[in-house]
């Protein structure tokens, strides 16, 4: 028996279950509640009903009452309140669940009406499985082998429609392959806000098009191509690198602003090859900016540091350490910390800074945000720092005070970490005043200047987490093996810590996190594993006086459902 409906829930009844769901759930969704399927190619969940595919015909009934009483009326062969089914079927995309709604998702109708629909939709479609991107996550090949015939009775020639179309400078449309299921043109208008795409034409003849002098190039167009139920848009940059049944999929962050869009890096035999964003409703939904997708090139850049140095001269991790400790406990030293950073890096900074008796710096980042997944504030994890402490104020763009500093002696050595100083507006003449310290991933003016050289990872080489804009504390996993010749930060941190006289920290992330646990108190409840995919919001409370550069979320709410096409 199913327990008692909720106030806020309705009783709607698929293939002879009853289940209770919210009022004015799609009836998709409803039931996929059950482990139903009910096949779909232009329903999207975050857009607008369209009703263009037909592939989700349903039959659909109402209990019997009498138009005079309203009294229900009773089958006398069941003995049970009788249901009247609309004759023709219903598309189920844009059907909400209503009290008492009945509906049949397996019976022969249904059945062929799948069967005609999918019949259709193959009709011109090319013979491209073999070569198409898309092959291994086509919902077209998937369901033609699940709810199709099996066979074709076409005997006519296709259509053949235009290839390798380009739309913008990162989208390709076989157009061929399209099945006019609109998600693109959708996506453009009501998410990215670029009305730039069209059908033209009719019939079999209708063609995607961008409207005249435009291009599909806003920062959002690859979310089209993750969309494409088919292999009709393609990814420039992907296409035809990889077949994804290949590939090994990780969680991973966008770490190009403070939203922290969740995202899965695909990767083989320590090659990553592309990112696509990963389903979080409270931060980014289905998407993610096109910046973000080309940030997994940064592992292999030819600027990328591979080699650790002493004096402009190779040397081996325990050699930088030492040279490194010895500069630290000198004394008069100077930390500039990184927004870029982890949480545990960040933690672990406060802890060398913390041994060599120094206080640390952050640099801000601020670009122009664009009001859906890319924040003005360029760092990923300014909070983290004031979640670990690390700092107590918001940074500033340049390190005026460091430079003061450095003009006036009172440092002499600047540990940087992960930071160009240069760009943080500190010129040539003051860092060559001092000795630097420098652990980062990529060869810079900073680096060039450094004493000390130790070469680290990148987001995709570890694991660890950051917090985004909404205070939310969120894990990314590692993705690939580290480049030859870096280090992971972790290591070197810790290793640093206990040569310049502070306490013995382990490097591992779990054991790490105990220590985090132990020590700041917005942490004391959660270890590393227990965070859930979907990250932990953190109490903003202690911050809430700060102005950060955004608010707190920049989350959009799925897309109201429109009137159902006919």
């Amino acid at each position: 028996m199913i327990a008692p409906a909720k106030p806020d829930l309705i009783t709607v009844n698929i293939d002879g279950q009853e289940i209770a769901v919210p009022k004015g759930t799609n009836v998709i969704e409803a039931a996929r509640m059950l482990g139903t399927d009910i096949p779909h190619y232009c329903y999207h969940p975050k857009l607008t009903v369209a009703g263009n595919c037909r592939m989700c015909l349903i039959e659909m009934g109402m209990p019997a009452v009498d138009p005079a009483t309203k009294a229900p009326l009773i089958d006398p062969a069941t003995g049970k309140q009788r249901i009247n089914w609309i004759p023709r079927p219903q598309i189920g995309c844009g059907t909400t669940a209503m009290p008492g709604l009945h509906i049949k998702t397996k019976s022969p109708l249904v059945k062929e009406c799948q069967e005609g629909v999918m019949e259709f939709l193959l009709v011109n479609h090319p013979l491209d499985c073999p070569i198409c991107d898309q092959a291994g996550e086509c919902k077209l090949q998937e369901q033609a082998t699940g709810y199709g015939r099996g066979y074709s009775r076409f005997i006519e020639q296709k259509n053949v429609k235009p290839k390798r179309t380009v739309l913008g400078p990162r989208v390709i449309l076989d157009d061929e392959r399209c099945i006019l299921c609109s998600r693109c043109i959708r996506f453009s208008k009501e998410i990215a806000k670029d009305d730039v795409l069209g059908f033209v034409d009719r019939g079999s003849y209708s063609t995607l098009t961008c409207f005249p002098g435009k291009e599909l190039k806003n920062n959002y167009s690859l979310n089209t191509v993750d969309i494409c139920p088919v292999g009709a848009l393609t990814s420039t940059d992907f296409r035809f690198k990889m077949r994804v049944w290949f590939l090994k999929q990780t969680n991973s962050l966008d770490t190009e602003s403070s939203v922290g869009a969740n995202t899965v890096a695909w990767s083989r035999e320590g090659v990553l090859y592309r990112i696509t964003p990963r389903a979080n409703d409270d931060v980014n939904d289905t998407w993610m900016a096109d910046s973000g997708r080309l940030l997994y090139k940064e592992v292999a850049t030819a600027n990328r540091l591979k080699q650790i140095k002493v004096d402009s001269t190779d040397s081996t991790l325990d050699q930088a350490i030492n040279a490194a400790a010895a500069l630290i406990k000198a004394g008069s030293v100077a930390f500039v910390g990184s927004g870029r950073s982890s949480v545990e890096e960040q933690f672990l900074t406060g802890k060398l800074a913390e041994a060599a008796q120094a206080t640390v710096s952050l640099v801000s980042r601020v670009g122009e945000g664009d009001g859906i997944l890319v924040s003005a504030d360029l760092n990923p994890n300014v909070r983290g720092a004031l979640v670990t402490g690390l700092i107590k104020t918001l940074p500033g763009q340049k390190l005026t005070d460091l430079a003061a500093d450095l003009d006036a002696g009172k440092v002499k050595t600047v540990v940087a970490i992960n930071e160009d100083l240069t760009a943080a507006g500190l010129t040539a003449a003051q860092l060559a005043k001092v000795a630097v310290i420098y652990l980062g991933t990529h060869a810079n003016a900073t680096s060039e200047a450094a004493k000390v050289v130790i070469p680290t990872l990148t987001v995709f080489e570890k694991s660890g987490t950051l917090v985004n804009q909404q205070f939310r504390i969120q894990k990314f996993a590692k993705a690939v093996p580290p480049a030859a010749g870096t280090t992971d930060d972790l290591v070197v941190l810790t290793k640093l810590i206990t040569a310049t006289g502070g306490p013995a920290i382990a490097s591992e992330l779990n054991a790490l996190w105990l220590n985090l646990a132990g020590e700041v108190p917005a942490l004391a409840t959660m270890s590393y594993k227990s965070i859930p995919l979907t990250g932990l919001l953190l109490d903003a409370t202690p911050f809430a006086s700060l102005p950060f550069v955004e608010g707190p979320s920049l989350h959009f709410e799925p897309a109201a459902a429109a009137a159902t096409t006919a």
